[in-house]
């Protein structure tokens, strides 16, 4: 098992956010409108950049790219990630925990 953490804070994804090509670097149009539609987007960024490092630190694949894993969250809004076909495989095999406050996001996860 692996563990990955990070914690970014939301005042510089706030900052980073206004450039449409750091968005469609890093973020899913999925991960967009979810965050978009958000009271305080910030913070939805924020911690969907943060988990997006934790995955990428826990599973320890260099070929993955930030676009590469999709933070959402299931019916009950737990959320989980997704990865597209080429690391499929990836995806039962990571576990997610998020949290934000007004300063900063923190992500951390688990990859089995």
């Amino acid at each position: 098992m692996d563990v990955g953490v990070d914690i970014v804070e939301i005042d510089r994804i706030a900052k980073t956010m206004r450039n449409p090509r750091f968005l469609k670097r890093v973020f899913t149009t999925q991960e967009v409108a979810y965050c978009r539609s958000r009271k305080n987007s910030a913070q939805h960024f924020a911690v969907r950049f943060a988990a997006k490092e934790a995955v990428w630190k826990a599973v320890g694949e260099p070929k993955l790219l930030h676009r590469d894993i999709q933070v959402r969250n299931k019916a009950n809004g737990k959320p989980e990630v997704t990865f597209p076909k080429a690391f499929a495989k990836l995806g039962r095999r990571v576990s997610i925990s998020l949290s934000h406050g007004r300063d900063y996001a923190v992500a951390m996860a688990i990859f089995k």
